[in-house]
């Protein structure tokens, strides 16, 4: 299984997740609203009763056993009540916590609340009749309430766990690049240092060969790339260096090695040099990347135009190919490690491009536009020190 598989695979594990968890979700705040719902249907009927009690006990007389009417009556301990006159004047209330002050406007404007809430319970006295309104207990208001509380924890719960475990994926990705990338590094030393003394034997036994002086190019273009991985882990010393002249010597590089059917082309002169804090080696690798992808998404045909230009205070590359595309909702995805649309290779240069220009070099980089079968620009954006 290739990284591009893992990568995708990851994605629909973390779509899942998300659909668990949004399932979840939507079942425990139905089921609540259910559970509310057939609670105020019970309370409904307690104070019907209750009303009903209420209306015995007035019309009561002397003969009348009130002991059962008053069980009930006093057996209603959490649903607040309020009892009016045909002026909407109170009567009595229970259950009701009433402020210390202005308890008559108060009375008032939640009279008024609880006649827009629900009709009231007419008490028929005969030649007179009273109005019962009734909020909901303090517990049916709670279990309103919960499947929000309910939703806002789990949806806590899911945040913290999302930046938990992206954190620890990115410590542990961060501990094999640089563990990779110094092992990497390492490993090439002893046979580039072997090539390095065999390239100055073979200069001083056949002085005239036309072939050795590009043997030793290219077995020190093997040094720095050792030096490259060395890096990877550890903040690089930046420099203040010309920015044209670095892109012009990474895209010599790249046009020395790639088809004649590929133009590279640099929209800026080295008359005005601009000058900028870099890591020289790792920023030519960012420019050889870019290059070595836009020549792959072009099949090697095509154009490469490089522009420099002024964002505010900072500085602007932008790599600009005629390639395949990349499709809007893959502008992030494409620096993800692992992500590639080869057949071969780990996916892994844009997003080293990215930790050099964004953790090395306080810089950004991303995908400024791209049109399928059109091209892709690339942005880098460089601070000015």
């Amino acid at each position: 299984m290739n990284f591009t598989k893992i990568f995708e695979l990851s994605r629909h594990f973390k779509l899942i997740f998300i659909v668990i968890g949004a399932a979840i979700i939507i079942v425990s705040t139905l089921f609540t609203n259910k559970l509310a719902k057939s609670l105020a249907l019970e309370e409904q009927k307690k104070i019907e009763i209750w009303a009903e009690a209420t209306r015995q006990f007035i019309l009561a007389d002397e003969n009348t056993n009130i002991d059962f009417i008053l069980s009930i009556i006093e057996g209603n301990t959490t649903i607040p009540v309020m009892i009016v006159d045909e002026n909407d004047l109170l009567l009595h209330s229970r259950n009701v916590v009433e402020p210390k002050k202005n308890k008559a406007e108060f009375y008032k404007s939640k009279i008024a609340d609880l006649k827009e809430k629900r009709e009231a319970i007419v008490v028929n006295l005969g030649d007179a009749r009273q109005y019962i309104y009734y909020d909901d207990s303090l517990l049916l208001t709670q279990l309103y309430y919960f499947p929000y509380i309910q939703l806002g924890v789990i949806v806590i719960f899911l945040l913290i766990s999302f930046f938990a475990f992206s954190s620890t994926k990115n410590a542990e990705q961060n501990r094999v690049w640089v563990g990779l990338s110094k092992e990497t590094a390492h490993q090439l030393g002893t046979p580039i240092s072997s090539l390095l003394a065999w390239v100055d034997l073979l200069k001083a036994r056949y002085a005239d060969d036309k072939l050795i002086p590009e043997m030793s190019k290219d077995v020190n273009r093997l040094r720095i790339i050792a030096e490259r991985f060395s890096k990877i882990g550890s903040a690089p010393d930046l420099n203040l260096v010309s920015l044209n002249e670095t892109l012009l010597n990474a895209l010599q590089y790249m046009n020395n090695r790639s088809s004649q059917k590929v133009a590279i082309e640099s929209h800026f002169s080295n008359e005005h040099p601009v000058f900028v804090m870099l890591n020289v080696p790792l920023f030519e690798w960012v420019i050889e990347n870019l290059c070595k992808n836009a020549i792959d998404a072009m099949d090697g045909v095509g154009r490469i135009d490089l522009y420099i230009s002024h964002k505010e205070n900072d500085i602007v590359i932008d790599v600009q190919d005629t390639g395949k595309g990349i499709d809007r909702s893959k502008y992030k995805t494409v620096f993800s490690p692992g992500f590639t649309t080869k057949k071969r290779g780990w996916g892994l240069g844009l997003s080293l491009a990215k930790r050099i220009i964004e953790s090395y070099h306080d810089g950004k980089i991303y995908v400024k536009q791209s049109e399928i079968g059109k091209g892709t620009t690339f942005r880098i954006e460089l601070k000015v020190k």
